[in-house]
């Protein structure tokens, strides 16, 4: 008989979650930097998939605006 350990998967569910909860508690700062940075990453892409459905200025009007010339 062989004398490797072995999980099934009720184990391994159980004990990964454990390690999972473990490291949140413990690096608590590194995960709440994490989140932020994942929520703004889906804002940005929200605004950019927002911006895409209106209409385009084009860019005469853009530079136009900006030197001061705009009507």
């Amino acid at each position: 008989m062989n004398a490797v350990a072995s999980l099934d998967d009720e184990k391994t569910k159980a004990l990964l979650t454990e390690v999972m909860i473990g490291l949140i508690k413990d690096k608590r700062g590194i995960f709440h930097e994490i989140l932020l940075e994942v929520l703004e990453e889906v804002a940005l892409a929200n605004a950019i998939s927002e911006g895409r459905k209106d209409d385009f200025v084009p860019e005469e009007e853009i530079f136009a605006i900006l030197n001061g010339k705009h009507e």
